[in-house]
């Protein structure tokens, strides 16, 4: 059985990838500091799925707190660590970037050091689409260089995969960084497109509509991505005897270090993606046109092929299915 630290557990996919470890049998110690960002009812509803489980174990804790987070994994020594936590959203990066320094570098330095002393077996950490930026070529591949981040929030999340990469050189621990394209399903951020249009819709309320519908992305659903997360644990980084200092690979490292894509590898124009949630609810929707939103990228496309390889996964469900699903949840949890 083993041990493992899911940080975000009362977050969208840390919630899903929680309760699938829990249901394979694996203990869960979850840790969560449960901001305001968004509605805090939606997170304590995720975590008390997760709490009627024996071998679940939950802390309110915020990463950036450097004694707590030591303390932590002294007493409760997690064999692997899934590092989800995170202050997320590009947008709300313009508004606030305090929250992107304290959550997702120094919080992010107290994992790293965690895992440093506690002889954790292997750190998965959440990275982002967001980090190929300005890069044009599609579809985005990790072994494409990306140093030109267009937000904050992609800004810490290279940062992120640089400062993972700096622990597994020195301190030999193998890392994997995920880099999550536009994930959408049941029990979703609020946030987001999907849950933002829904609930628009149906209150008759006009919807955002960025770039005039005109923006592409890689919608990825939820269980898509968490049998993805799941078959990495297993696969523990080692160093790539191929790689080479003249022609560095970002994709892979002669540390026990390794990036992957987890995305649909099909983007969706938005037009196309408003209209299938509008044939499931059976409403059409009213839009508000408006130009490209500061630190937005108007396409993503990922991808997979680094990730079929090595696990022999690739994410299969088709977006209509998906939002059929999102909506039976939608209007379950909000009892229409």
């Amino acid at each position: 059985m083993r041990k493992i630290l899911v940080t975000g557990a009362a977050g969208f996919i840390g919630f899903h990838l929680a309760k699938r470890l829990l249901d394979s049998g694996d203990t869960v110690v979850g840790i969560d500091n449960l901001n305001n960002y968004y509605d805090v009812n939606l997170k304590k509803a995720r975590l008390a799925i997760l709490k009627k489980y024996e071998n679940f174990h939950f802390t309110k804790m915020d990463i950036a707190n450097r004694e707590d987070m030591k303390r932590f994994f002294h007493t409760d020594s997690p064999g692997y660590v899934i590092h989800l936590a995170a202050q997320a959203g590009v947008r709300y990066s313009l508004e606030n970037p305090h929250a992107y320094i304290d959550s997702n570098l120094v919080g992010f330095t107290n994992i790293l050091e965690g895992c440093r002393h506690n002889k954790v077996k292997h750190l998965i950490f959440a990275s982002s689409s967001s980090v190929y930026g300005a890069n044009t070529r599609m579809p985005f591949s990790i072994h494409h260089n990306v140093d030109h981040p267009i937000s904050l929030y992609a800004a810490t999340k290279k940062a992120n995969e640089l400062m993972a990469h700096t622990y597994a050189s020195l301190y030999n621990i193998p890392c994997t960084g995920l880099r999550f394209f536009t994930v959408y399903g049941p029990w979703g951020r609020p946030d987001m497109a999907l849950f933002l249009f829904t609930k628009a819709i149906l209150e008759g309320k006009p919807i955002d509509v960025f770039n005039h519908g005109k923006m592409k992305r890689d919608f990825t659903y939820i269980d898509d991505i968490i049998e993805g997360v799941v078959r990495i644990i297993g696969k523990v980084p080692q160093p790539d005897p191929r790689w080479n200092g003249d022609e560095p690979d970002p994709g892979t490292s002669f540390a026990p270090y390794k990036i992957y894509n987890i995305g649909n590898n099909n983007p969706v124009q938005l037009m196309k993606f408003i209209s299938l949630l509008e044939e499931c609810l059976g409403k059409k929707a009213l839009k508000n046109l408006l130009p490209m939103q500061p630190g937005d990228v108007p396409a993503t496309y990922a991808d997979v092929d680094d990730l079929m390889k090595d696990v022999g996964f690739k994410p299969k469900t088709p977006l209509k299915e998906g939002i059929k699903k999102f909506m039976e949840w939608y209007k379950e949890y909000h009892s229409m």
